[in-house]
């Protein structure tokens, strides 16, 4: 829902009316901007008040500043420019006030059982003998605690919203930052605001700032300097990089900062010094002495992943296996299983068997997933304890069900305890295994990575599967293409693509486009039986309506079922990006039912049956980055949103819902690892910096029985022309072959945090 128009000022002075909010029509959590309707005494109507006024809530009392206009289509409103809110002063407005989901565990019923009893004192009880909430029925002490603590919470979170209002910034984080730092909230934001952006998720450098700069701090403050550079390489790793050249990053700061670049060198080797950055000089073997500046702990991570790898690669090689023996046993279960190998594929499981470390790659249609199936049964024909794991949820299901056998993700084997902020399996309680396999290796970024072998013990067999040609890693990191590139373990790449495979359209286009070629792309009415189609439009809004219409109309009638199909789409933004395409969906496949609750979050509504997608790591519920749930319910007393993933429940409160986005979309990023029966792709023009042929190979692997383009045939094109995909800085490939001279300039490592470090 969009606001309406803006106010026609009639040019009135400036008034102040007091009443009680009877309902919100609007509100835009992001902004704060409200329209709301107000009892006024002396008002025998009840009167709109529109502008923003932070978080308000049903029943609360307020004083609004403002000016009275009159809107050509919705007639006389009063424009707030100023709110206080006040106790509510009769019976009634308390119970509606308590009623409206202010205090969690209190709805309507339990709101007017307690004014019932207490009447226009019931807040002075709840504040100041709350104890005495043991008289209303149906209140024992568990729910009186609660009550009493839920009231101390919204009382400080409420404190620290009218702060944040008061210098501009929008209450969203207001809970989040009250969680983070309790009764010491505010006294941490007008003293250090920029620890928000390091210390919340969601609250970036330029939210920080602008709370800074309302609060006095100069643009050229040491403080601000510091926050800026660290905001900038931050930015950097969330575009994949382990690094910036000290260069680029002063460069790029500057611009984030607006400051002259020459002041920013002095703050890097401040903040190196001080250990919030690590500058590593480096000599190439050919060139001049070259800086990088990381962030410390993924300085740590780089070093440690390449000692670890270049460790376990070095070591002597599992008991000898007779390669006549594979042969032998390769043919009985082609024979059992009904299949064929190629010659490359039975190479594969030899080397596996007899590899400490292998990695197995292929592109699509080449049987990655036989040899993985059969590598894991030769394994355990030789009595070896294998793990199978895989960097997402989606994925990791997904191998389970090729395998048979089952797979977890990386997080989960690894199980994170947050009393120590860590892995509970590490060098120090490694994993129980004989073998480890780990397919979508080209989603494993270098920290979990890192992770994942200081947990492998030291005679365990390992084997990466992955593809290098896809999309790399959304964390920093170029794991699966340096540890190729560096040539320090084996590797087998599967290049032949079997006659079945050839005959899907899906297939053959992937190969294409990864050869530089234009995909065969028939329109729906000449495909025949081809699993691949493409619907052209003529600019994104077209393609909006297009790609809802096939996804909730066509497919749908070719026997596919609303699970089945997925949309994925280049960019968030734009009428053809994510966000605008989820909104059309949920209008289509799970619309607004009269009494059932919704929440509005970050722009968007969520409602009960929606499909979402997690998008940070929360460890304390054990749920991950991509993990795709159904929203079970939506409950305005408890104020807790509960969804269900493959793993179980997790509930949400309310404050900590923008860690969730509707998935009927997802950007092609997040469907890595992931297949569909059906996949929707929409590409326009207007996707333009994100077209590339690594981005359209990956969205067409992702389909399974059919994919349907919809878009705008010079977006293919451009996709297919432009290989240059973006390189990461790492320097993971040189470490693990050893060509380059390393030594830290400032801020280095300390001994002992730097295990299996390189010559």
């Amino acid at each position: 829902m969009r606001p309406p128009p803006a106010l026609l000022s009639e040019g009135a002075p400036p008034d102040t009316i007091e009443g009680v909010i009877e309902r919100i029509t609007f509100h835009a959590e992001e902004t704060g901007y409200t329209v709301a309707r107000v009892a006024v005494p002396g008002e025998r109507d009840l009167i709109t008040a529109v502008g923003a006024m932070g978080s308000p809530i049903v029943g609360e009392s307020v004083r609004l500043h403002g000016r009275w206009g009159k809107h050509r289509e919705f007639g006389r409103q009063f424009q707030v420019e100023r709110y206080e809110t006040l106790r509510p002063a009769t019976a009634a407005a308390i119970q509606k006030y308590l009623g409206s989901g202010l205090v969690k565990g209190v709805g309507p019923a339990t709101a007017r059982r307690i004014v019932s009893v207490f009447g226009e004192g019931t807040l002075d009880v709840i504040e100041e003998v709350p104890e005495r909430l043991l008289e209303v029925p149906g209140i024992g002490a568990v729910r009186m605690e609660r009550i009493r603590a839920a009231w101390a919470e919204q009382k400080a979170v409420r404190a620290v919203m009218l702060f944040l209002q008061g210098h501009g910034v929008s209450a969203t984080y207001a809970v989040r930052i009250y969680r983070q730092y309790g009764d010491d909230a505010i006294r941490v934001v007008e003293t250090d605001p920029y620890r928000l952006a390091a210390d919340i998720w969601g609250i970036g450098f330029r939210t920080a700032d602008k709370i800074a700069r309302e609060l006095g701090f100069a643009p050229d403050s040491p403080e601000r300097l510091h926050a800026g550079i660290l905001y900038t390489l931050q930015q950097a790793t969330d575009d994949g990089h382990l690094y910036l050249p000290e260069p680029e990053l002063t460069s790029r700061a500057a611009e984030v900062l607006e400051v002259d670049p020459a002041v920013l060198p002095a703050i890097v080797a401040e903040s190196a010094a001080a250990g919030d950055l690590t500058i590593e000089e480096v000599t190439p073997p050919e060139g001049e002495c070259e800086r990088a500046v990381y962030i410390p702990s993924l300085y740590r991570t780089e070093i440690g992943l390449a000692g670890r790898l270049r460790h376990l690669a070095g070591l002597a090689g599992p008991d000898e296996v007779a390669e006549s023996r594979v042969e032998t046993w390769l043919d009985y279960q082609c024979s059992a299983i009904g299949i064929e190998l190629s010659e490359e594929q039975r190479r594969a499981v030899y080397l596996a068997l007899s590899s400490r470390f292998l990695v197995l790659t292929g592109g699509p249609g080449t049987g990655k997933t036989t040899v993985t199936t059969l590598i894991c049964r030769a394994l355990e024909a030789r009595r070896k304890r294998v793990l199978l794991v895989s960097p997402t949820g989606r994925a990791a299901k997904r191998l389970s069900e090729v395998t048979g056998r089952p797979a977890q993700t990386i997080h989960r084997l690894l199980k994170y305890d947050p009393s120590r902020h860590g892995f509970q399996h590490d060098e120090a309680n490694p994993l129980e295994c004989d073998a480890l396999i780990v397919d979508e290796t080209s989603m494993l970024d270098a920290t979990l990575a890192y992770s994942l072998l200081k947990a492998t013990p030291d005679g365990a067999q390992i084997v990466f599967v992955g593809d290098p040609d896809q999309l790399p890693s959304v964390g920093p990191g170029n794991v699966l293409g340096d540890i190729i590139q560096s040539g320090a373990v084996p590797v087998c790449r599967l290049t032949v693509v079997f006659r079945q495979a050839a005959r899907s359209l899906i297939i053959t286009n992937a190969h294409r486009v990864n050869h530089g070629e234009m995909p065969v792309l028939p329109a729906p009415r000449e495909r025949g039986d081809a699993d691949c189609a493409m619907v052209e439009v003529e600019d994104s809004k077209a393609a909006a309506q297009m790609a809802v219409a096939v996804a909730t109309r066509s497919l749908p009638r070719m026997g596919y079922a609303r699970e089945d199909i997925q949309v994925l789409a280049p960019m968030h933004r734009g009428e053809a990006g994510v966000g605008h395409l989820n909104e059309r969906l949920q209008e289509v496949w799970n619309p607004p039912r009269e009494g059932a609750p919704e929440l509005s979050r970050g722009g968007r509504l969520l409602r009960a049956g929606d499909r979402v997608i997690q998008l940070v790591n929360n460890y304390d519920r054990n749920v991950f980055n991509g993990d795709v749930g159904t929203i079970r319910s939506i409950d305005p007393v408890e104020r807790t949103v509960t969804v269900a993933f493959p793993d179980g429940d997790v509930a949400y409160d309310y404050g900590e819902c923008d860690e969730l986005q509707l998935a009927y979309a997802l950007s092609v990023h997040k469907s890595q690892g992931s297949e569909y029966p059906a996949v929707v792709l929409v590409l326009t023009a207007s996707h333009y910096v994100m077209l590339q042929r690594r981005l359209l190979y990956t969205a067409l692997t992702r389909a399974r029985r059919m994919c349907v383009v919809v878009g705008e045939k010079r977006a293919v094109g451009r996709a297919v022309r432009n290989d240059r995909s973006t390189r990461r800085y790492t320097r993971l490939a040189e470490r693990l072959a050893g060509v380059i001279a390393a030594r830290p300039a400032q801020g280095a490592v300390p001994a002992g945090h730097a295990p299996h470090a390189p010559a």
